[in-house]
């Protein structure tokens, strides 16, 4: 018998709740014995999401001092400025906590505050959260209580840049340009205008092309790798499919790099990581390749007519860019195999 671990999901109704949920049922060593919401409290999961139309559970209203009670671990889908509300109490009754929301990612409240627009829920803990990007903090995520994992768009694009600026195949006084683009899901389960059928079937647009709320999460990671403060150009885009993100960087190479160099140092970096994928030269990243797994394919090119590197990434926002992280950062915190529920 796999001894199986007691998980609770709070704010299980959205996007990535039913993400997690998809993804956990199918996971040899988890119990999920919570599922939360307060709008559809009461209801059996089929009911709102017929996917599950075998599946015999029923969505509850957050209970922590249940949770605490019944459960190993709690993932917490839920919006930003939420999460704190249910870290507080969980941490005091020593539950490990995987959050799916931008809330203890940003280890400067003063940065969280300009770009969210509040002040942080509670910045006493943000020296405590432990930013869970599987492939790069792997034992600090065995050793936290809390793990903020990362956003999908910077996992796009922190993934890509990483090994170079380990490697100093950039420079560093140019410009770092990252251009994204997303499927509606990314926007979250709720009814807006610009997300509705017609308004975005049929149509590419860039939105919040200043000011964007992934920019202090980007540049806080490629800051640690490149051991310097590094600001970024990030245009997002919305695009009118379901899931998916396609990210294009371009960055200018530093002086006398290869093509080659560039394609080694990000197969050296990923060549033990179940689940990142290195395409071969002259491929480039594509969303359907990606979507419902776990995966991030890498591509990389070098054009030598002006010194740029340009990389390629492809993700599945809701899985690799949410709660497929969120499990596979699970799976190294329990020792179980990192790939588990996931393949």
């Amino acid at each position: 018998m796999i001894k199986k671990i007691n998980v609770s999901i709070i704010g299980a109704s959205g996007y990535s709740g039913e993400e997690l949920i998809r993804l956990m049922l199918r996971h040899p060593s988890i119990n999920i014995n919570c599922i939360t919401s307060r709008k559809y409290a009461g209801q059996q999961i089929r009911n709102v999401f017929p996917r599950f139309a075998e599946v015999d559970m029923l969505f509850s209203k957050p209970d922590v001092e249940e949770i605490s009670k019944s459960s190993d671990v709690v993932f917490l889908a839920l919006p930003h400025g939420l999460a704190s509300e249910y870290a507080i109490p969980l941490l005091k009754n020593n539950l490990k906590i995987f959050d799916l929301s931008a809330d203890f990612r940003i280890a400067d409240s003063a940065m969280y505050e300009k770009y969210y627009k509040v002040p942080h829920p509670a910045p006493e803990l943000l020296k405590n959260a432990v930013y869970g990007s599987p492939e790069r903090s792997k034992d600090e995520i065995r050793s936290a209580s809390l793990i903020a994992c990362p956003g999908c768009y910077p996992t796009s694009a922190v993934l890509p840049l990483v090994p170079l600026l380990k490697n100093g195949l950039v420079d560093l006084s140019a410009s770092i340009t990252i251009n994204s683009l997303s499927g509606v899901s990314g926007a979250g389960r709720k009814v807006a205008l610009p997300f509705i059928f017609p308004e975005c079937n049929e149509s590419v647009k860039a939105y919040a092309v200043t000011g964007h709320r992934h920019i202090p999460e980007i540049e806080q990671e490629l800051s640690k790798a490149g051991k310097k403060s590094l600001k970024v150009r990030f245009i997002p885009h919305l695009i009118p499919v379901n899931r998916g993100i396609q990210t294009t960087i371009a960055v200018t190479a530093a002086k006398n790099i290869s093509e080659k160099n560039i394609f080694d140092a990000l197969s050296l970096e990923y060549e033990n990581e179940p689940f990142v994928r290195i395409l071969p030269l002259g491929k480039t990243a594509d969303t359907k390749d990606v979507t419902y797994t776990n995966f991030c394919e890498i591509s990389c090119a070098y054009d030598t007519h002006t010194e740029t590197i340009i990389l390629n990434s492809a993700i599945d926002n809701l899985t690799k860019g949410a709660a497929g992280q969120a499990i596979q950062s699970m799976n190294i915190a329990f020792g179980f195999k990192e790939t588990a529920g996931l393949l």
